[in-house]
């Protein structure tokens, strides 16, 4: 009689892992199904595939914010590398879980946010949020977005209703002519600040995400920035050397957002750099430029509409449109970037919006995890 031949596969491996929670899922034993996918997962965290059926093992054992969360993650990080994008680019094997995953998380995100959303409908009420409401549905994918104009396409987070054009009129803006009467004094303190190199920040976040925004014929391209408010966060020292800058953007209507909003800074661009064109995350929050170093051939472009910037005279442009900016001048370009509220948001709206933004980027934060 032969030897038996030992089973020599990786007791580790993804795939027996799978199988080994499918055993246990058909035994009815979730617990032990939901310890063979976690170790899956673990083996091959950026798997999407094991992490669905994890989702499915918490969901059996009612631990439904670890479930949703888990198939939130499934879907996004398989979407991300261009799957379960549609029918064809799902395995028809898994094609029912990847359907009822997707159901089950549109569910559970209303329902997360709609539990943070609540203060705020109970201050202003339905009437008051209704094109809101509309907002919030197509953010957790219950309809799709037709914006009037195709040109634009929020990256994130699209407000219906509002008017629609890449740049804006002056006449929104209550504030702007005071803010351009004090381009010289905010100059001023733009000239003490700029040569204090430790104190500008690169715009790209690592040189991956700088080589694909930037490009220059000139040389290296360069793009910082002298923060007031990056990422939401208020950078003191900053506004302590520039006190008159600062007083004049504390009087603005900054989007203020935990951790997303403002972004406020000295936007510094070197000779033959060009921003390279690219939309922004919402049609919320708008940008302004107050132009204070503008050599020649330096233009804006929004919407394929082009900007000449003028020392003195502020353009507000919706940057959910495609857009670009360059220096082909041979002198350092410097403008003041402002994010701002749109100004078509009622109080109660831009509430809600903070609310739901902030809601999102925590909910973003514990799938990662």
């Amino acid at each position: 009689m032969a030897d038996a031949v030992p089973d020599r596969r990786d007791p580790d491996d993804p795939s027996i892992l799978l199988i080994r929670g499918s055993q246990r899922e058909a035994a009815g034993d979730w617990l032990a199904a939901r310890d063979a996918y976690r170790q899956a997962v673990a083996t091959q965290p950026g798997e999407p595939t094991p992490r669905m059926f994890l989702a499915h093992a918490l969901e059996r054992m009612e631990q439904h914010g670890e479930a949703l969360l888990a198939y939130y993650r499934a879907i996004t990080d398989a979407q991300r590398q261009g799957r379960w994008l549609d029918q064809a680019s799902t395995p028809p094997a898994i094609l029912e879980r990847v359907t009822y995953a997707m159901r089950y998380v549109k569910a559970g995100r209303r329902r997360a946010f709609e539990m943070v959303l609540a203060p705020v409908l109970a201050r202003h009420g339905r009437a008051a949020l209704r094109r809101f409401e509309e907002c919030l549905a197509l953010h957790v994918g219950e309809r799709r977005a037709l914006p009037a104009d195709s040109r634009q396409q929020p990256s994130f987070l699209y407000f219906p209703g509002l008017p629609t054009s890449p740049y804006f009129d002056h006449a929104n803006f209550p504030w702007i002519d005071s803010l351009e009467r004090q381009t010289d004094a905010i100059r001023a303190e733009l000239s003490a600040v700029l040569p204090q190199a430790e104190r500008s920040e690169r715009v790209f976040a690592d040189d991956t995400a700088e080589r694909q925004g930037l490009g220059n014929d000139q040389g290296a391209p360069t793009w910082t920035g002298f923060y007031f408010y990056r990422h939401g966060e208020r950078r003191d020292e900053n506004h302590a050397l520039c006190p008159r800058t600062s007083a004049a953007l504390e009087a603005l209507p900054l989007v203020r957002i935990r951790e997303h909003a403002p972004e406020v800074m000295f936007s510094v661009l070197t000779p033959g750099t060009h921003i390279l064109p690219h939309r922004g995350v919402t049609n919320t929050r708008i940008v302004c430029h107050l132009p204070l170093v503008i050599p020649d051939d330096c233009a804006l472009v929004v919407g394929g509409e082009m900007h000449r910037w003028r020392e003195g005279r502020a353009v507000v442009f919706d940057d959910t449109f495609e857009h670009e900016a360059w220096n082909r001048g041979t002198q350092t370009r410097v403008v003041l970037i402002i994010d701002v509220w749109n100004p078509h948001l009622t109080a109660a709206e831009r509430e809600a919006v903070a609310a739901l933004v902030e809601a999102s980027g925590d909910f973003n934060r514990a799938a990662a995890t």
